[in-house]
């Protein structure tokens, strides 16, 4: 194991049916590392229900809880399937609010990298929890998702394309990050 000051924490955003999940696997298997999955999944298998604005700081926390649990088994890369820019993004999309409290706590961690997936590319899959098929929500979501990066100046990069140019594209990306000390030139504008 790494020490945490050596651990490269990448993140894996954007709309859903974007390839998160399948990215993060694919990440871990050439890289090792851990793996963090989305804990609204398993929130909204355990509850059997769709979720409401009171959900929403359970979710959070329990998101929290599970990348708080991976960071101090500090591994050398920690791959988050997704962190609460996700949970903000939903909540503001689903009811129009957010506790204020969710950006104050993302800000306050450090991630050294996003890839920010892209919806164009590739289609829509349903999988029972998944609510938005049409492209035009999904594209809305990964812009306010960009704009959020930009507008904190968080290290990203897009990954678009089909799905073995996004696998081909994303491994490169973290073979750089894992090669660096430092992620400049990730940002992209």
């Amino acid at each position: 194991m790494s020490t945490a000051q050596d651990m490269k924490v990448l993140v894996l955003c954007g709309p859903e049916s974007s390839g998160k999940s399948w990215l993060s696997g694919v990440i871990q298997a050439r890289f090792g590392g851990m793996v963090v999955a989305e804990y609204v999944r398993h929130f909204i298998d355990q509850e059997c229900r769709d979720t409401c604005y009171a959900d929403i700081p359970t979710i959070a926390r329990g998101q929290l809880a599970w990348e708080d649990s991976a960071r101090a088994k500090a591994p050398p890369l920690l791959i988050l399937d997704t962190h609460l820019l996700s949970n903000m993004l939903w909540s503001q999309a689903l009811f129009g609010d957010c506790p204020p409290w969710l950006e104050q706590a993302l800000l306050a961690r450090h991630y050294h990298l996003h890839l920010l997936l892209s919806p164009q590319g590739v289609d829509w899959v349903a999988d029972g929890q998944r609510s938005q098929p049409e492209l035009s929500d999904r594209q809305r979501f990964f812009d306010d998702s960009l704009h959020w990066l930009q507008q904190h100046t968080q290290a990203y990069k897009i990954i678009e394309g089909n799905w073995p140019q996004r696998q081909l594209l994303a491994l490169q990306t973290v073979a750089t990050l894992i090669d660096s000390d430092t992620p400049p030139g990730f940002t992209e504008c």
